[in-house]
C-alpha cells in the first residue's frame, strides 16, 4: 500500500490466484456439480437462505471495555468447518449471479479487452533487456528478453511450464550485471511468499540455486556477478514438527553465493534492537555500496549502508539515516554523494545529498526544493534526476541535473499517470509506462540527456478514446476541504441523476489515485455505466500531509471525503441513491464497509474487497499487517483503539437494518489481508439482515478458492470475478445493456 510495494492496492486487474487444498480442493469438485444444477431465473432471486455461521460466546476486553467477536472461530480458515461454510457461501453465490443476465454480456466484453498484446517495463544489464509480455490469450506473463527492446525476442521463462493451469505467476526479476543470469519469483497461487530461481539468459537453462522464505524482497546483484543479496524471513518448527517460515517475525539480509544452497547463505545484517523493523537491500550501481533501507510503516523509515569496495575500511553496517523523521528514498550514488527523495521538512517532496565523509543534517545539500507539487517518485538515471510530480492528481514530469538546474520538462501524451524509470546513473536512457482512463498503457524510451521520448510499443485496444469523456471536478468535504475527483462515461449518455454510477476509492497509505486504463473499468463504462474516483485524504495526491489527515485518528476524514463524492454526484444529477454503487479493495475495501455502515442510504450496492474489515485484531495476522498502524492505528493505544471501534466495519454493523445489495469480494489464499476478515464480515451482515421482515436486499460473499491478494491473476479468474461483479452492480443499479 505504499511506494515500497509492501501492500499492495488492487486496481483494474491485480489479482493473484491460490489453493486451499485438502478437503476444501475435494468439495471444490462437488460444488461444481452442483453449480452446474443450479440455474435460477431473475424472478428467484430475491429468495435467499444464507449458510448457518454458528455464533460463540468469544468477548475481548479491550482498554476496560468488553467487544464480542461472536465469529472468532473462522479465524482458522484452514479448518474443515470454515471450508464447508466457504463452500456454501460460493454455491449461493453462484446460484444467484449465474441468473442475472448481464453475466455473460460482461464474461464475453472482458475476455475480448484482454485480448491484446501487453510488454512490460524492459529491464537492462549488459546489453540485455528483459521484460514481461503476453500475447492476450495466455493465462500469465511470460518473461522475453532481447539485445533489443524494439524487437520481439525470446520467451525465456514461462510460468505454464511449472503449472499449465494457470495458477503459478511470474513475480519479480532482475537481471545479473553482464545480463546472462536472471534471478527470478515465483508465486504459487497468488501467495505473498516467493521462490526464487536462477536462469541462464542464453540456454534458457535453471541453475540448482533456489530460495524460499522471502515476501516483499527485492534481490540485488554483487557487481561481479557471483550472487545476490536478499532479505527472508526466519524458520520455526510447527506443530508438524517441520520448519516454517515466520512471517510473524523479522526479516534479515542474506547473501546468496550462486552455487551453494539457501542454508549456506550469509546473513549480513539483522536488526536486534527494535522489535518490527524490516530492513531491505540494495547494491549501488557501482558496486561499492550495500544500501539497507529499514522499513517499520509508511510515514518514515531509516536508511543504512555497508561498504563493498575496501576490504581495509570496515565492513560495519553504518546508521546513515536513524531520526525516523521522514521518509528516505535511496535514488542513487554519485562518489560519496547519496540521494534521495525525502519527506523530512518537506511534506511535497524534496531531493537531498548526503555526503558520506559530512552525513549531519546541516550539511545536507538540497538539490531540488519542495515545490507545490507533490513528488510521487524520483530516479537518478544517466545523471540525471528524473521526478514525476503529482498535480491535482494526474502526472508531470521534469529533468534535473545533480547541481539542481531544470533540464527539461517531458511532454506526456495527456493527463494520465506515468510509472517506470529503471537504470543506473550511467544508463543514457530509462523506460516508463504512460496510460490515463480511456488510452491503454504503453511504453516509452527516455533520453536522459536531451529528454526526447518515443514510442517503444503501445499495448494495442480496440478502444476508441473520442467516444468518452473524462472530467475532473473538485467537491467539498465535511470540513470544507477541497478534494478531486474524476468521473468517465460515454459521451452519449445524459445525466439526468438517473444513471447507475460506480464510485471508487482508496484514501491511504500514501497512494495516489491516478488516471489508468482498465479492462474491468472499462467494460462497465462502454456498457453505459458512470464510472467515479476519488481522490480522498489519506492518498498521496498532495504529498504526506494530505496523506497524514487520512489516517489513524484522522481516519474518518477518508470517509468523509467518500461520502460528500456520493452526495455531490448527486446533487449534481449526475446519479440517485437507487443507481450508486460503491467499490472499493484492500484499504478500500476498509473505507466500502466504513460507509456502508455510516451511510447505507446512499447507495444500492457496495462492493468491498479483499478489505481489512476487522480492525481490533488486524495485526494479528503477520509482521506486515502489524506494520499498517502507521496508517490504521492500533488497538493497542487506548485513543486508537477508540478510533478504532468507532468505524472498524465488522464491529459497527447494524442489527435489523436493510444494507444495500452487497457482494463481498475475497480470496482464500490471501496472507496479506488474510481472508478471515471478509468470512467474519459476511456472517455478521447476512446475520444482521436476515432477519429484517421484508428485506430483500442480497448479501453475498464470493471467495476464490485458488487466488490470493497480489499480483498474477490468470486472464480466467479475471474474466470470472468481474464479470460477476459487473454483473451484480448492474442488476442493483438498474443498468440495461444497451
Amino acid at each position: 500500500m505504499n511506494r515500497t510495494g509492501r501492500q499492495g492496492t488492487r486496481s483494474g486487474g491485480s489479482l493473484a490466484v491460490a489453493d486451499f487444498g485438502g478437503l476444501l480442493g475435494w468439495l471444490g469438485w462437488l460444488g461444481i456439480a452442483v453449480l452446474n444444477a443450479m440455474q435460477l431465473s431473475p424472478a428467484e432471486l430475491p429468495d435467499l437462505s444464507y449458510p448457518k455461521a454458528r455464533r460463540v460466546e468469544q468477548v475481548d476486553i479491550y482498554h476496560g471495555v468488553e467487544v464480542a467477536d461472536p465469529w472468532r472461530w473462522m479465524e482458522s480458515s484452514g479448518s474443515a468447518e470454515v471450508q464447508a461454510w466457504v463452500l456454501a457461501q460460493n454455491v449461493l453465490t453462484e446460484r444467484y449471479v449465474a441468473a442475472l443476465p448481464a453475466r455473460a454480456h460482461f464474461a464475453a466484453r472482458l475476455r475480448a479487452l484482454l485480448d491484446h498484446e501487453r510488454m512490460g517495463l524492459p529491464d537492462r544489464e549488459g546489453g540485455v533487456y528483459a521484460w514481461t509480455w503476453n500475447p492476450g490469450q495466455a493465462e500469465q506473463d511470460v518473461l522475453r528478453v532481447a539485445r533489443d527492446p524494439a524487437d520481439a525476442g525470446t520467451v525465456l521463462i514461462d510460468p505454464a511450464s511449472f503449472n499449465a493451469d494457470g495458477t503459478v505467476s511470474l513475480g519479480d526479476f532482475k537481471l545479473s550485471p553482464d545480463g546472462s543470469l536472471v534471478a527470478y519469483s515465483l508465486s504459487d497461487g497468488g501467495s505473498d511468499w516467493k521462490t526464487w530461481r536462477v536462469r541462464d539468459t542464453a540456454t534458457g537453462r535453471d541453475s540448482d540455486d533456489v530460495l524460499a522464505g522471502t515476501k516483499f524482497t527485492p534481490v540485488s546483484w554483487s557487481r561481479n556477478g557471483s550472487g545476490f543479496f536478499y532479505s527472508r524471513y526466519p524458520q520455526h518448527a510447527g506443530d508438524d514438527g517441520e520448519l516454517h517460515y515466520d512471517d510473524s517475525q523479522q526479516v534479515a539480509v542474506y547473501y546468496h553465493r550462486l552455487g551453494t544452497t539457501q542454508a549456506a547463505d550469509r546473513q549480513v545484517y539483522a536488526i536486534n534492537d527494535h522489535p518490527t523493523r524490516d530492513p531491505y537491500p540494495q547494491v549501488t550501481a557501482d558496486g561499492r555500496f550495500l544500501i539497507i533501507s529499514v522499513e517499520d510503516g509508511y510515514v518514515t523509515n531509516g536508511v543504512y549502508y555497508q561498504r563493498l569496495d575496501d576490504p581495509h575500511v570496515s565492513s560495519a553496517v553504518i546508521r546513515l539515516l536513524d531520526r525516523w523523521d521522514g521518509r528516505y528514498d535511496f535514488l542513487g550514488a554519485e562518489g560519496e554523494d547519496f540521494y534521495f527523495l525525502s519527506t523530512r521538512s518537506a511534506p511535497l517532496g524534496r531531493i537531498i545529498a548526503v555526503h558520506l565523509g559530512a552525513p549531519e543534517p546541516g550539511n545536507w545539500r538540497e538539490v531540488v526544493p519542495e515545490s507545490s507539487a507533490a513528488i510521487a517518485s524520483a530516479a537518478l538515471i544517466g545523471k540525471r534526476l528524473v521526478i514525476e510530480y503529482v498535480q491535482d492528481a494526474h502526472a508531470e514530469l521534469r529533468l534535473y541535473k545533480l547541481n539542481g538546474e531544470p533540464a527539461a520538462d517531458v511532454k506526456l501524451p495527456g493527463q494520465g499517470s506515468v510509472a517506470g524509470f529503471p537504470g543506473t546513473p550511467d544508463d543514457p536512457e530509462t523506460f516508463w509506462s504512460y496510460t490515463d482512463f480511456t488510452t491503454p498503457r504503453a511504453i516509452w524510451r527516455l533520453n536522459t540527456a536531451t529528454g526526447a521520448v518515443t514510442a517503444l510499443r503501445a499495448n494495442r485496444q480496440d478502444i476508441d478514446p473520442g467516444r468518452f469523456t473524462t472530467r475532473q471536478v473538485f467537491y467539498t468535504s465535511r470540513d470544507g476541504t477541497r478534494v478531486p475527483m474524476s468521473i468517465v462515461y460515454r459521451k452519449d449518455l445524459v445525466l439526468n441523476g438517473q444513471q447507475p454510477t460506480v464510485l471508487y476509492g482508496y484514501g491511504g497509505f500514501n497512494v495516489s489515485l491516478m488516471p489508468a486504463f482498465s479492462a474491468a473499468r472499462m467494460a462497465w463504462i462502454e456498457a453505459g455505466g458512470i464510472y467515479a474516483q476519488a481522490n480522498l485524504r489519506g492518498g498521496g495526491e498532495y504529498g504526506e500531509a494530505w496523506h497524514l489527515a487520512g489516517t489513524r485518528l484522522n481516519k474518518q476524514n477518508v470517509f468523509d471525503d467518500f461520502i460528500a463524492a456520493a452526495e455531490w454526484l448527486i446533487d449534481n444529477s449526475v446519479t440517485s441513491p437507487a443507481h450508486l454503487a460503491i467499490w472499493g479493495g484492500s484499504n478500500g475495501g476498509s473505507l466500502v464497509g466504513a460507509v456502508l455502515n455510516q451511510r447505507p442510504e446512499l447507495f444500492a450496492a457496495a462492493v468491498p474487497a479483499v478489505g481489512v474489515l476487522d480492525m481490533l485484531r488486524y495485526q494479528a495476522a503477520s509482521l506486515n499487517a502489524r506494520k499498517w498502524g502507521s496508517d490504521f492505528g492500533l488497538s493497542d493505544d487506548p485513543a486508537e483503539f477508540a478510533a478504532l471501534r468507532a468505524w472498524s466495519p465488522y464491529h459497527n454493523i447494524r442489527e435489523g437494518y436493510c444494507y444495500p445489495a452487497v457482494l463481498i469480494q475475497a480470496d482464500a489464499n490471501d496472507d496479506r489481508v488474510v481472508a478471515w476478515h471478509s468470512y467474519k464480515y459476511a456472517a455478521a451482515l447476512q446475520a444482521a439482515q436476515s432477519g429484517v421482515n421484508g428485506c430483500r436486499q442480497p448479501v453475498l460473499i464470493r471467495i476464490e478458492t485458488r487466488a490470493g491478494h497480489g499480483a498474477g491473476a490468470s486472464v480466467s479468474k479475471l474474466v470470472d470475478e468481474y464479470a460477476a461483479q459487473w454483473a451484480f452492480v448492474a442488476a442493483a443499479t438498474g443498468l440495461t445493456l444497451r
